[in-house]
């Protein structure tokens, strides 16, 4: 995977699927329709202060709540490159990596993180850095094959790949 960077926008702890995604935009599985309603839940007009290739820091347990597939795909939608979280629910994490969203857990990361810093992920390396702070996080660098499912653009796409199908 390439690496990225991208402005910042910070949550806290235990951002659930609902407001991410609140339900009541969950009649589609358009992400770009999902999109504009990203992380409704907790400010209305974020979808439309997204620049494409932002990147959401968050703190522990980032898309806990229900089993939502809409919550990552509304996060693609909006356009946001990346998601990086000290620790992710394990739905939100397995249903990222099925749409091709990428995410990296760094721990400390939310915690010197304001709005608006620089963040460069070098996914390969398993590398954070806020380059507004100066500082830098270790994170498991992606397995290849995981990797290559984001860079696929998600699980389906993938496996259409592997089997000829595209």
């Amino acid at each position: 995977m390439k690496p990225i960077s991208g402005k910042a926008w910070l949550f806290g702890d235990d951002v659930d699927t609902d407001v991410i995604i609140p339900a009541k935009f969950c009649g589609t599985l358009d992400s770009k329709e999902l999109g504009r309603h990203a992380m409704a839940g907790l400010d209305e007009g974020f979808a439309s202060k997204i620049v494409p290739g932002d990147i959401i820091v968050a703190g522990d347990n980032f898309g806990c709540g229900s089993s939502r597939e809409t919550a990552p795909l509304a996060l693609q939608g909006a356009g946001i490159g990346a998601v990086i979280a000290s620790s992710f629910a394990r739905i939100f994490f397995r249903n990222a990596i099925n749409v091709g969203l990428p995410i990296v857990e760094a721990k400390g990361a939310a915690a010197n993180c304001n709005d608006g810093d620089l963040f460069k992920i070098d996914f390969g390396a398993g590398v954070v850095t806020n380059a507004t702070a100066g500082l830098s996080y270790q994170a498991a660098p992606f397995p290849p094959e995981i990797g290559q499912i984001i860079v696929a653009g998600g699980l389906v796409p993938y496996v259409r790949r592997r089997l000829g199908m595209t």
